[in-house]
Parts: C-alpha cells; structure tokens; sequence
C-alpha cells in the first residue's frame, strides 16, 4: 500500500483464504474458509508500524490483526487466536510472560535446492568447519552481517539478551528479553524477517528450517514460560517461601496433556521431524525435568522469581503467534482443570509410551484431527482448516522422489 493511502486509514481487504495458504501457494478448498471467500480487514496494529532500516527507498512494515469485516477476529488468525489464549489468562486474573530463543543457520546462497547448504567465505576468506561453537570469536568472519542485523534491530525496537554460536556449522542464536506473550510474538516474527533481508543484502542466505543439514543439530524456537498475578505482578509458580505451587504443577501438567494432540502446531513441516527424531538436544517427548535438556519441557536453573517451564518441542519453523499461543493455552487448561504432571525425570531415561509423541508429519495431523481438546481451544474452524493445509504440504513432499530412493533404492532387485 502506499504511504499515502495508509495514512489517510484506507482500508486493506484481503481474502480469507489466504490465511490458509499453504507453503507451496496453493489452497485447500474453499470449505474450510467459507465457500464465498470473502474478504477479511487487515487492521495495524499501532505500535508494530515500523520503518525498514534495510530498505535502499522508504519503506515501513505494519503488523495487522486480520479481523472480519464485522469487526470480531478471525478464528483463521494465528495473531487472533494468541489474543483470545491471553484474554483467557487475563479473565483469571493472571498474564503470561513468555521469552522465545530463536536459531537459525547462516549460509552461502543456494541455487541449486539438490544441492546441500553451504556455509558461507568468511571475511579470512575460508569456510566455517563446525569447531566454532560457543566461542567468542565464532561469528567475526561475518563480522558485517551480524553488525547491520545488531543495527536494524535496534532500530526496530528489538531488544536483545544473549547472542552466540550454536553446535551446528555456521549456527547462530539469538534469545529475546521476556515480555507480553503478544509482543514477543510479533518481535520473533520481527526478527526472522529482518535476518532474511540483511543477509540478502549480504550476498547470504539466512534459513529457519528445524533441520537444514544432516548429522548437525537442528534449530529450535524454545518458549519460556511463566504466569504473574496481574494485581501484583507475582510469579504464581513459586510461593512466598520460593517454593513451587500448585499452580506450577497444573501448568506442567496441562502442558504434556496436550503436548501430543498439539505437536503438529510446535513442528508444522515435513523437515521439523528430521530434527526431532536426531534429537541433539531436541527431545520429542512429553516428560519433565528439572534442568535436564533431554526432556521436552524443562525448568531451568533459576530463582523463585524467575521459575519458568520451557518447552523445547517448538522449532525455528513454527509459527510464533501459533506455538506460543498453544503451549499457553495447554498451560492454562492445566491450571483450569488441576492436572497433575507425572513425575520428574533426571539423568539418563526411557519415554514412556504414555509421553511419547509424534514423530512425522503425517502421524502429528493424524493425532491432531482426532484430538478434541484442539477443537475446544481454537475452534473447529481453525483447526480443520490447519489440518487442510498441511494435508496439501504432506501430499507435496511424498509426489517428489528424494535423492536417497534413487541412491539406495535404485539397484535393489
């Protein structure tokens, strides 16, 4: 739109069926978004109109509410079904405060998509081999990159934590302060899109798949997790002895009641399932722990204040309105209903069949269309909507035959 029409309040309509798009660009039919495939109003929201500090000519990106035109929010919004999970939360009294760590792969463009990702010549001129990892020279060679993303973040308004090199080659991670869950949302949404646009400009190529390169650990988007009373602004997961709550073991509780019914909205693509069955560190399955990373949801070293739940089973693929807007409301059916978690887990340990979870595509939309509790959170028209979609994207991938059937299937009798 232009800068003129924007500032005078015109409106922007879009067709609903675009919000079930799918990957490809095709859509499901027209069932799951109203046969008339009428228009919905994108509405700005007023404090995410942001100039592009990496645009060569003025340019602003604004993020909107995609909202029927009789003005409710559409059950199709991920954006949408985030606000209601907080407005649950808010009739409560309570509001989540959510914190996203984000990784991502940082590689030499890549035209040839039969090829496999390359890191990119450093600024010494040689290619990064993976002996990088957690140190902190590891990201110099690209030294100008990581400057004008710093930058360009800034001048969003994104506020940084910690930044460092990750296992993989070429593997970076980024954790954004804890905040309102919506924002936090709209600022990894942010940041994903300014990563893509700076390393364009850099000659690079920034990729949020969960498993680009095999025999390499995959990239995660871990949410971090706690709930405050409004009125007081207390963490309601410790009490006033910096014990743990009821309330914390509810949250714990819903979380892996629904972590299995709701892993095809923390792990959306064929490829999410690649990381999540290499585990390195990015564990499929429901139990708990105190600090250990081989659990799916884990609560770190931390100090009353601070106690937290992290789930790990999201990766940097998902959707960050969706993901997190799940893994609260699980929370929150926990502390609804008082689940009670199963017992902690340390050390070395086998899933039990009862927290196991999905482990491909197919199985996770399998498991999701089955589930009632999806239907009861997000409303049926979302959730078969989202079932529609990803169908399509699962149909996709099993019509291409892969480099591996042709390599070792080939010369089978």
């Amino acid at each position: 739109m232009t800068a003129e029409g924007f500032l005078e309040g015109r409106r922007l309509q879009m067709a609903r069926g675009v919000l079930l798009q799918c990957i490809m660009g095709g859509y499901p039919p027209a069932r799951f978004y109203g046969s008339d495939d009428g228009d919905l109003a994108l509405v700005a929201e007023p404090s995410m109109i942001h100039p592009l500090p990496w645009s060569d000519e003025p340019r602003a990106l604004a993020i909107c509410d995609a909202d029927e035109l009789s003005g409710e929010s559409s059950n199709l919004s991920t954006r949408g079904q985030l606000k209601k999970v907080i407005a649950h939360y808010a009739a409560r009294g309570l509001a989540p405060v959510v914190a996203t760590e984000l990784e991502f792969f940082v590689f030499a463009p890549n035209t040839d998509p039969t090829q496999p990702f390359r890191p990119p010549v450093g600024l010494d001129g040689r290619r990064e081999d993976g002996q990088s990892a957690f140190s902190v020279s590891s990201n110099n060679g690209l030294r100008p990159f990581f400057s004008e993303v710093y930058k360009c973040m800034a001048a969003l308004g994104l506020p940084r934590d910690t930044f460092m090199h990750e296992m993989g080659v070429s593997q970076f991670e980024i954790n954004l302060l804890h905040g309102d869950p919506l924002l936090l949302a709209d600022q990894t949404f942010l940041f994903k899109h300014l990563l893509k646009e700076v390393a364009l400009k850099h000659g690079l190529n920034v990729v949020c798949m969960a498993k680009p390169l095999a025999h390499t650990p995959g990239s995660s988007m871990h949410i971090h997790q706690s709930v405050v009373e409004i009125a007081t602004g207390k963490n309601v997961f410790s009490d006033e002895s910096g014990q743990p709550t009821a309330m914390f073991r509810h949250f714990i509780g819903g979380q892996q009641a629904a972590m299995a019914d709701f892993t095809a909205l923390f792990a959306p693509n064929v490829n999410s399932y690649q990381r999540l069955c290499h585990p390195y560190a990015s564990p499929n399955n429901a139990c708990w722990s105190h600090d250990n990373r081989a659990a799916g949801l884990r609560i770190p070293a931390s100090s009353p204040v601070a106690r937290r739940v992290e789930n790990r089973l999201p990766g940097a693929d998902a959707n960050p309105y969706l993901a997190i807007a799940a893994s609260l409301a699980a929370g929150l059916h926990g502390i609804e209903h008082e689940l009670e978690p199963s017992a902690a887990i340390q050390g070395e340990f086998e899933v039990p069949d009862n927290l196991s979870l999905p482990c491909t595509l197919h199985a996770a939309l399998e498991r999701l269309k089955r589930s009632q509790l999806a239907r009861e959170l997000f409303g049926q028209e979302f959730i078969e909507g989202y079932i529609a979609s990803k169908t399509m994207e699962l149909t996709s991938f099993f019509d291409e035959i892969t480099p591996w059937e042709r390599r070792v299937l080939a010369a089978q009798a």
